[in-house]
């Protein structure tokens, strides 16, 4: 089992799951993050961190949909900068909360700064 980041993350980036990640598995992109799974020791302190609840256990998904989300954060884990400190979240993310479609509308591939 690992951790993965969904799409409920784009535009919001908060990133009070990264100060509590103790092995600083997540990773930064433009305008979301996502954990590599492959890091990820599963712990699960970071699930009841994020206050839009972008992350869950692989285990909530099957088929398909569980492809989707660990195939988007393993691919960008391997291509965006790590993040280890917390940094800005946008400055609109409480109006992105909820957006429906945000992965097939917003979605940057973009990398971050990363820390």
């Amino acid at each position: 089992m690992t951790y993965i980041v969904k799409d409920e993350c784009i535009k919001c980036k908060l990133m009070d799951c990264v100060e509590v990640c103790p092995v600083d598995c997540f990773y930064e992109g433009e305008n979301m993050l996502v954990i590599s799974p492959e890091e990820c020791i599963d712990c699960g302190v970071c699930e009841p961190e994020c206050p839009v609840e972008a992350i869950v256990p692989d285990s909530e998904y099957q088929g398909a949909e569980l492809e989707k989300w660990l195939d988007l954060n393993t691919k960008y884990s391997n291509i965006w900068p790590n993040i280890t400190e917390v940094g800005e979240s946008p400055a609109d993310a409480k109006e992105w909360d909820g957006v429906p479609n945000k992965l097939e509308e917003h979605f940057s591939d973009k990398p971050g700064k990363g820390s």
